[in-house]
C-alpha cells in the first residue's frame, strides 16, 4: 500500500471535515467546522499559486493520500509568518527570584506572562493521522515532508520555526488549564472558547485576558501541573520535534497549557540534511530508505522510498518511489534518510 503526500485541494474539503470531528477537541489548526475548512483551503490553494519567493503570511495544507484507494488518511499543516492576521500569543513561564536581607532569604516565584515572543516565526501545525492509519511510519512521514517543503522553498519561511502541542484535556473534554487560568477571566468554558478561537481568531484574548503575569503558585493543583505538559497522545510529537531539534523554552498554549517547541528553521535536522539531487535511476532494487520528494508548491509530492546517492549529484531510486512522485531520470528529487 503506498501513500503520498501532496498539496490539499478544495476537493478534499468532506475527507478534512471527517477526520476534523475524531480530533476530540483542542485542536485549533483542524475544527469541526466546514465553513472554517474551506477558508483555510482556500487560502492554501492561493499560497501554493503565489510564485513569488518571499516571507508574507500564508498558510499551506498538505493531504497523506493512499493511492490504491485515493482515501486521505492524514493531514499537515505550515503556517510561514504567525501573527500577522492576529497577535500570536503565549504564556512565558519564568522565574522570578527576590531577596530579603532581613530576612536572609531567597525566594523563587514561577510567573505566567502573556507575551508575542513568536510573533512573525513560522509554524508546522495541524498534524493528523487517522486512528485506522497510525502503524508503517504514516505519522513520521506527514511530520518530516513539511521539513522536505520548508527546504525546497526556504525562503517562504522565517528563520524561526515554531510546533505547538496539544495540553491535557480531561476525559469531559475540559482543560485544567483553562478552567484554572483564563476561563476565570471569559465566563466561558474550554470548549467554547477553544471552538470560537478556531473559527474567529483570537482577538478576544486581547482583549479581555488580564496582561499581568500570573503567579503559578496561585493556580490550583489541576492547572498547576499541567503546565507545558503534552496531551497523553503528542507524546511521540514531541519526541519527534526533539529529534528535529525543536526543544521547549517555557512558552505554553494560552487555551490548554500544551508545549510550544522552538527551533532555528536552519537548524531544523531534516532541513538541514535534506539533499536535492537529479534522478540517475528509476530501478534502484535496495537502497537507504528515505523520505523523497519532487515538484514545487501545488505540484509538491512526497512519500517513502529507497534512494542510493552517488558522488556525481545523482540519486537512483526505487520504482514505487518513482511511480508515487512521478519522476523519471533527469528530474530533481530531495531526500532525507529516514
Amino acid at each position: 500500500m503506498t501513500f503520498r503526500l501532496r498539496a490539499a485541494r478544495l476537493s478534499d474539503l468532506e475527507h478534512l471535515y471527517e477526520m476534523a470531528k475524531l480530533t476530540g477537541g483542542g485542536f485549533t489548526n483542524l475544527p469541526a467546522d466546514r465553513t472554517a475548512l474551506k477558508a483555510k483551503l482556500t487560502r492554501a490553494e492561493e499560497a501554493f499559486a503565489n510564485t513569488e519567493d518571499e516571507l508574507v503570511d500564508e498558510q499551506f495544507v498538505l493531504v497523506l493520500e493512499n493511492l490504491q484507494t485515493g482515501k486521505i488518511a492524514g493531514t499537515c499543516q505550515l503556517m510561514t509568518k504567525v501573527g500577522q492576521q492576529w497577535p500570536f500569543y503565549s504564556y512565558r513561564l519564568n522565574t522570578l527570584t527576590q531577596y530579603s536581607q532581613e530576612l536572609d532569604r531567597t525566594v523563587r516565584a514561577e510567573l505566567l506572562s502573556l507575551v508575542t515572543d513568536l510573533e512573525g516565526s513560522s509554524e508546522v501545525g495541524g498534524l493528523f493521522l487517522h486512528p485506522n492509519e497510525r502503524a508503517g511510519g504514516l505519522g513520521l512521514l506527514l511530520a518530516r515532508s513539511r521539513y522536505l517543503f520548508i527546504a525546497m522553498h526556504r525562503k517562504r519561511f522565517a528563520d524561526k520555526t515554531i510546533a505547538e502541542l496539544r495540553g491535557i484535556i480531561d476525559e469531559r473534554g475540559d482543560s485544567p488549564f483553562w478552567d484554572g487560568v483564563a476561563g476565570r477571566f471569559f465566563g466561558m468554558g474550554f470548549q467554547e472558547a477553544d471552538y470560537f478561537n478556531a473559527i474567529n481568531g483570537n482577538q478576544f484574548i486581547a482583549d479581555l485576558m488580564p496582561k499581568h503575569p500570573v503567579y503559578v503558585a496561585m493556580l490550583g493543583d489541576d492547572a498547576r501541573k499541567v503546565i507545558g505538559v503534552p496531551h497523553p497522545t503528542g507524546r511521540a510529537a514531541m519526541r519527534m520535534l526533539e529529534n528535529e531539534g525543536f526543544r521547549y523554552e517555557g512558552y505554553v498554549d494560552i487555551f490548554d497549557g500544551g508545549p510550544t517547541m522552538v527551533a532555528h528553521t536552519d537548524e531544523v535536522t531534516s532541513v538541514k540534511n535534506s539533499v536535492s539531487a537529479k534522478v540517475s535511476k528509476v530501478d534502484l532494487k535496495e537502497g537507504e530508505r528515505a523520505i523523497l520528494a519532487t515538484g514545487r508548491l501545488e505540484n509538491f509530492r512526497a512519500c517513502y522510498g529507497a534512494r542510493a546517492l552517488d558522488g556525481d549529484s545523482g540519486i537512483a531510486i526505487d520504482a514505487a518511489a518513482a511511480d508515487a512522485l512521478d519522476v523519471t531520470v533527469g528530474d530533481t528529487v530531495w531526500s532525507v534518510g529516514r
